[in-house]
């Protein structure tokens, strides 16, 4: 374990490598073996951290890693009037939440990468290898994330995903939609930055610390702010505000469908299994913090069931693979905080982990559809593939009921667990969350059913080998825009010319199959007790929730070990003991984080409990049913009902019109502010400075015509007084001694007679 900071190395020596060299010389080979070999092994050392963790004891699982000292020791004032010193070391720390995120993170992003071999081998050879650098830069930013163990650690790989998001989305750059995508994608996430900024600023001027187990210990201590909306509770909604940003949640969550516009590899790594779940790993990790502001926690279960429901509504009628795909993760974020905010944090990180599973399976076989269909996404175009193509098939089923809640599959559990504790804690919530469990199965077997079942919509081929009709009915065929701008009809894994549907390579199947296993067993680790199962990864996750004092001494030698010699200043250390220690006295031993949360709230009976679960897999057996009926048995059903109800259908395809509204009152606010603001600036600011300039040239030219016709002027006027006298007295000088000798005389005259007068 005190090797932990090379898992998150690793793939930024791959990305390194590929960026620096492996776009102008690494083959495409070449190019896929680096990245694919850097992600295997920190896959290897992230399997090895955990084995070694799962051989603590359940209250020692707890180890951290100071790298190096990276901010000094600076002496800053506190809210309560003392200095505190803010120091940041480079730290990792793994407990039994971020060893659950690093195998998440480096297992899916393995088989990601492997897939990306196949579905990206049409690019050109320079842009597979820039593929592969940012895919490996993503992972590098994404693992420091979750390893961090202090604030700004993870805000810096916060802001690394960001970026990576950035640069992955608009990979085709030249495609206008992308490179919009990238941009909007962007700036959304600095939007909720700046809460995640503000409410670290808070926490350390309240804290005097911004190390996470310092942070939950003095937490901790504080009492639960039941009675007003206190200063807890501020800086929750300041961390939340970032983690909606980063997750995409109400009002922020426009960014992630149109995300959809990068590679379907992209898709499924940032916006699935990883940088989407950043904000719920985020609050999880601040459990303490949350639970103390009950407050914040109620507005994070509404939130999360608003956004839950809102995006499962627009995914019923949307037509595009991706898109449907983009509004069932938004859908899924939303589950994930309402267990956040009812206080289940395990149930929403159990969900987390099965969602990685089924959501990134679910996204690479659209990928392979997408192949098979030489670019064209839109399911209307479809229709029949089940016969051309039995793994991706087989595995998108799997992946579809799994997201449907379907025992024994994966979903199952941890829905039925988030369903279950928030029966308990709301039931007007619970209500929606169930009303969207029965969408979710709806409208995922809608696109099974498109996309595998009926008749086969898309465009004709020549079986021969001739080409196939590219238009797709003026469809976008996503491969042909990659062609056009020199991308290749590869974009998305296009062969040149297409030959009908078809398998996809065994690059492409095999992680597939892989994570369609994973999708099937995963969920076991969460078998409730209703079912006769110890919740294992409940009571796993719990001591990553609690707020627990440091004992100093021997027997915490396991729970930190710092690099000798990189070791941390004495000033700083003991800085971090007072903070730890002076909280460590009021805090109750390993508290679930969840209980103040879920105050009031009441435990049900095996037979309430079963009912429960039964009406949880009811919804979405109907969900399934109903979509089988319209989609595949009398498709003329759905024709007929999104003609009667042509107004709802028409506001669900333009997704409440939210993109618009925010187009006409944000995006339009803002640009209005610009213009106003350059305005002011090009008249006022720059009119200004352009005055001071006019006035300066006046008075320069006023002062020219002073010096020229005044003081010049005056001193040419003395030189022509002298010049013009001069004739005159130069007469006198006439060089006879006997004219100087009469002037001399009357001189001497003119003397005697004054003389003589003044007397």
């Amino acid at each position: 374990m005190d090797l932990i900071w090379l898992i998150p190395l690793l793939p930024g020596l791959g990305a390194a490598i590929n960026g620096l060299v492996g776009v102008r010389f690494f083959s495409k080979r070449t190019a896929g073996i680096v990245a694919c070999s850097f992600m295997g092994a920190a896959l290897a050392l992230a399997l090895y951290a955990f084995w070694q963790l799962l051989g603590l004891p359940a209250e020692a699982r707890e180890h951290t890693v100071r790298v190096a000292p990276w901010i000094a020791s600076i002496p800053l004032q506190l809210s309560n009037g003392t200095v505190g010193r803010f120091f940041i070391p480079w730290g990792f720390r793994l407990d039994p939440l971020s060893g659950m995120m690093i195998l998440v993170v480096t297992g899916i992003g393995f088989l990601i990468h492997v897939y990306s071999i196949g579905y990206m081998h049409g690019e050109p050879r320079g842009g597979y290898a820039r593929f592969f650098a940012y895919l490996n830069l993503f992972v590098f930013f994404m693992l420091m994330l979750v390893l961090g163990d202090n604030f700004v650690v993870m805000f810096v790989g916060w802001e690394g995903v960001g970026l990576c998001s950035y640069l992955l989305i608009g990979y085709w750059y030249e495609k206008k939609s992308a490179s919009d995508a990238g941009k909007k994608a962007f700036i959304v996430n600095r939007i909720g930055d700046w809460g995640f900024i503000i409410g670290m600023f808070l926490i350390f001027t309240t804290f005097g610390s911004l190390d996470f187990r310092e942070v939950a210990n003095a937490a901790g201590a504080m009492p639960t702010e039941t009675a007003s909306f206190g200063l807890l509770s501020v800086i929750t909604l300041l961390l939340f505000v970032g983690a909606t940003g980063k997750s995409a949640q109400i009002p922020l969550y426009v960014w992630l469908p149109d995300a959809m516009e990068g590679p379907t590899p992209v898709s499924a790594l940032i916006h699935a299994a990883t940088m989407v779940t950043a904000g719920v790993y985020m609050v999880g990790r601040n459990a303490v913090l949350f639970s103390h502001a009950p407050m914040t926690m109620q507005i994070v279960a509404v939130i999360g069931v608003a956004t839950a429901f809102m995006a499962a509504t627009i995914g019923l009628v949307q037509n595009d693979i991706k898109r449907v795909l983009a509004y069932s993760t938004v859908s899924q974020l939303g589950f994930m905080f309402l267990a956040m905010g009812v206080g289940a944090f395990a149930a929403g990180a159990f969900h987390l982990m099965t969602h990685a599973f089924f959501k990134a399976l679910l996204f690479l076989c659209s990928g392979s559809v997408i192949h098979a269909m030489a670019g064209e996404q839109d399911m209307r175009h479809m229709g029949g593939l089940k016969k051309y193509m039995p793994v991706t098939y087989v595995t998108m089923l799997i992946g579809t009921l799994a997201i449907a809640g379907i025992p024994p599959l994966s979903g199952f559990f941890s829905k039925d667990e988030i369903l279950y504790r928030t029966f308990l804690s709301n039931r007007i919530i619970w209500g929606f969350a169930v009303v969207t469990a029965l969408m979710t199965a709806f409208y995922m077997y809608r696109l099974m059913s498109l996309t595998f079942f009926g008749a086969y919509r898309g465009p004709a081929w020549d079986a021969g080998g001739g080409h196939g009709h590219a238009a797709h009915n003026g469809h976008d065929n996503h491969g042909a825009n990659h062609a056009a701008t020199g991308h290749g009809g590869g974009g998305h894994g296009g062969h040149g010319e297409w030959h009908g549907p078809h398998e996809s390579p065994r690059s492409m199947t095999f992680p597939l199959q892989v994570l369609a296993v994973g999708a099937l067993i995963a969920g076991f680790v969460g078998v409730p007790a209703a079912l006769g199962g110890p919740n294992t990864i409940e009571h796993f996750l719990e001591p990553s929730f609690v707020a627990r004092a440091v004992v100093a001494g021997p027997s915490t030698a396991h729970a930190t070990n710092t690099v000798p010699a990189l070791s941390e200043p004495a000033s700083a250390g003991e800085s971090k003991g007072e903070t730890a220690g002076t909280a460590a006295h009021a805090l109750e031993t390993d508290a679930p984080a969840g209980e103040h949360a879920a105050e009031g709230t009441h435990e049900m009976s095996w037979w309430g409990e079963m009912a429960l679960m039964a009406l949880s897999v009811f919804v979405g057996v109907i969900g399934i049913l109903v979509a089988f009926r319209f989609y595949v048995r009398s498709p003329e059903i759905a024709e007929r009902l999104a003609q009667r109800w042509a107004g709802p259908h028409r506001v669900l395809s333009n997704k409440y019109y939210v993109d618009e509204l925010y187009e006409a009152t944000v995006i339009a606010g803002t640009m209005a502010s610009a213009r106003g603001l350059w305005v002011f600036d090009a008249r006022v600011v720059d009119g200004g400075v352009n005055g001071t300039g006019w006035l300066t040239m006046f008075s320069a030219w006023f002062s020219s015509l002073i010096d020229k016709y005044i003081v010049d002027g005056l001193v040419n006027l003395v030189g022509t007084v002298l010049e013009e006298s001069s004739f005159v007295l130069r007469r006198l000088q006439t060089g006879l001694i006997q004219n100087y000798a009469l002037f001399m005389l009357f001189g001497v005259f003119a003397f005697v007679s004054v003389y003589l007068l003044m007397r």
